[in-house]
């Protein structure tokens, strides 16, 4: 068995388990030092896998789990406020804003949004008046890629944008 397939060979054993696995049994299991585990941890954790060290062995991190459902809406600027509240005080994440414009193409801007607070900071940058929002090469209409934890949580706010008038197709 080479690293790679002891690494994914690790990332089973742990993820399948609520209780740690030690080191000491990882290796005896997969017939390789303890130093090797330690240092396939290290790497397994450069790859972006949580992976919690106990005093009685290792963990997989639960992490909770995200979906994303992109909705293309329409609004005025004086709406902006209100419609990025409306998806985070449901519990939504707003990750991106792009446009499909007929010259250029998909143009596309990380937005990151998560908070009131991020509301509030993009909010003031539009007002300083150095740009405009991207919606208005458009005229107005936009598509936002939104984040949660749950469909239930991404139906509401579904539900909210269309209440208020913002939403315009289901999702893409």
């Amino acid at each position: 068995m080479n690293g790679e397939e002891r690494r994914k060979e690790i990332l089973q054993m742990i993820k399948g388990n609520t209780v740690p696995i030690s080191g000491t049994e990882l290796s005896k299991k997969l017939g390789v030092s303890r130093q090797i585990i330690v240092q396939d941890i290290a790497l397994l954790r450069a790859a972006d896998y949580s992976i919690l060290s106990t005093t009685k062995g290792y963990l997989l991190e639960a992490s909770s789990p995200s979906i994303t459902r992109t909705f293309k809406l329409c609004h005025t600027d004086e709406e902006i406020e209100k419609e990025l509240n409306c998806i985070i005080d449901l519990g939504g994440r707003v990750l991106d804003v792009f446009v499909n414009h007929k010259v250029y193409g998909k143009i596309h801007a990380q937005m990151n949004i998560h908070s009131r607070k991020d509301i509030q900071d993009f909010m003031q940058n539009l007002k300083k008046g150095v740009s405009k929002p991207l919606k208005n090469i458009t005229s107005g209409y936009h598509y936002h890629t939104i984040e949660a934890d749950s469909e239930k949580t991404l139906d509401l706010i579904e539900q909210e944008l269309k209440k208020i008038g913002y939403l315009l197709d289901k999702n893409i």
